[in-house]
């Protein structure tokens, strides 16, 4: 030990020997070394996990609120048409929702959220940004139910507002398409003509578009054309309405209905058609 001590002649006996115990060494020190290594796979694999489940609710709620944005954005472009429209309208007017459409396929009629409460009268015109949608057919305290113009049984006076013809326009069932009765085959009505309210009957005001015309065919063999037109507002798209508070509205409540046996004349003038 002394000699080893002072000259240092088995540093090579203990260098041969910790060589050949290093494995020794290594398999003493591996179960601790595994377990060390799973105890931290584990809680990363924990963190990740509960990383992951974060992530993903942020990123729904993010959606989600990207989505409400998107329906905001949308509903106040539409505010803001309805607006727009609100200012060009003369008569005082009043901003309604609806709230509930009917079902049934032979009627097209929807509630809004205005009745007497509001002053909502019947025959009071319902209107959209874009043009005439219907009028109230019958009063609630706090809503009112409304038949679009569409209905089959809903008949409107209107006038072509390039020559200014006056005729009727009925609703056929279908939400975009209207027809025109009665129309002479010689008549001055060409497709993309603007149909606007007449202001005959006292219900709707003069000058409020209601469609276009889409279709004329006319048949020598018969005495009259077949002319169809799209309404100008969007029936089955609008959630705000403007109900229309005019001079010219009657609140008779007499029962409107559309009869394919009477004349054009005769629309325009029978007080107790529905769209006068």
């Amino acid at each position: 030990m002394t000699v080893d001590h002072r000259y240092q002649h088995l540093e090579t006996v203990r260098t041969v020997l910790a060589t050949a115990l290093s494995p020794l060494q290594s398999l003493v020190n591996l179960p601790v070394e595994i377990s060390d290594w799973a105890g931290e796979t584990f809680a990363s694999r924990q963190r990740l996990l509960a990383e992951n489940a974060e992530l993903h609710a942020w990123r729904l709620q993010q959606q989600a609120s990207l989505q409400r944005q998107a329906a905001l954005l949308e509903e106040n472009a539409r505010l803001r048409r309805l607006l727009g429209a609100s200012q060009l309208v003369p008569e005082e007017v009043t901003v309604a929702e609806l709230v509930a459409v009917d079902v049934d396929p032979y009627r097209h009629q929807v509630v809004v959220n205005k009745g007497l409460r509001d002053g909502v009268h019947l025959e009071q015109p319902l209107l959209a940004a874009e043009g005439v949608m219907g009028q109230i057919l019958h009063l609630g305290v706090f809503s009112s139910t409304a038949i679009l113009i569409t209905d089959p049984s809903h008949a409107l006076p209107v006038q072509v507002n390039r020559t200014g013809m006056r005729t009727v326009a009925r609703g056929t069932g279908t939400a975009n398409r209207l027809v025109l009765p009665h129309i002479p085959n010689d008549a001055d009505i060409q497709v993309g003509d603007l149909l606007v309210t007449s202001g005959l009957g006292g219900r709707f005001p003069r000058g409020y578009p209601v469609g276009v015309i889409t279709l004329v065919e006319r048949d020598p063999g018969r005495p009259f054309a077949t002319v169809t037109a799209t309404p100008s507002a969007q029936l089955d798209r609008s959630f705000e309405v403007l109900l229309v508070k005019s001079q010219l509205n009657v609140t008779a409540g007499a029962p409107i209905v559309a009869d394919d046996t009477e004349s054009a004349a005769g629309a325009l003038s029978a007080p107790g058609e529905k769209g006068q």
